[in-house]
């Protein structure tokens, strides 16, 4: 296990090293390939999730098929956190974008030290208000942005936590195909590769397989506004 990595979860956000460790030590550790499913939507569950290594998307299928990624997350984030407050059928579904490792933690192996220890209450609300942030910005988005304007965010949420700085410009290995990145954005996958060819027109960016390399960071802040 990496506990740096495992440290980074707002989980652990208010804990000294002794109490992270004897937490870390009580969750269960998960190694899934590309592509395996880890929880499906309606699934019951009464866990929560740490991604350690590797990248994870979270998606909801509507009843005709068409699908849409709510989050891609990597390294010390965390999901699953709503069924340890409220056990019931999953939200969404959790797929392993990449090889990954994941530390799970029960509803009942949780549980003592929320009765114990305000500060793992804390963490997990800070969580759950960040996540409803999201949800809230991501529905001014498609209200308010247009799909050039998403596809710019969105290459920039994912160059925070993915990207890599280079004489070049910023190397962000995101692992998506295109079409993932379009359930993303929530738009069609020739609508984002359009907007996606427009800015490599304009020199903002470079396309690589699975990749994408930022040119003009400034120029795409200002595109995602």
């Amino acid at each position: 296990m990496d506990d740096d990595v495992l440290r980074q979860a707002p989980l652990f956000s208010g804990l000294d090293d002794d109490a992270a460790a004897a937490l870390g030590a009580s969750m269960t550790e998960t190694r899934v390939h590309r592509g395996d499913v880890l929880f499906r939507e309606g699934d019951s569950g009464d866990r929560l999730y740490v991604v350690t290594e590797g990248k994870i998307k979270l998606g909801r299928t509507s009843a005709d098929g068409r699908e849409n990624l709510l989050a891609i997350l990597g390294p010390g984030q965390m999901f699953g956190e709503l069924s340890v407050f409220d056990p019931g059928p999953r939200s969404a579904t959790a797929t392993a974008v990449t090889d990954c490792t994941v530390q799970s933690l029960s509803h009942d192996g949780l549980s003592p030290w929320l009765d114990t220890r305000p500060d793992v209450a804390r963490g997990l609300l800070n969580q759950l208000a960040s996540r409803l942030r999201r949800a809230n910005d991501v529905v001014a988005d498609l209200v308010f942005s247009d799909v050039p304007g998403r596809v710019a965010k969105a290459l920039l949420d994912l160059s925070q936590r993915f990207g890599r700085s280079a004489d070049d410009g910023v190397h962000v290995h995101h692992d998506l195909t295109q079409e993932e990145l379009a359930q993303l954005v929530g738009a069609s996958r020739e609508t984002v590769n359009k907007a996606l060819a427009d800015f490599v027109t304009r020199g903002w960016l470079r396309l690589e397989p699975r990749s994408v390399v930022l040119l003009d960071v400034e120029r795409l802040r200002h595109r995602a506004r």
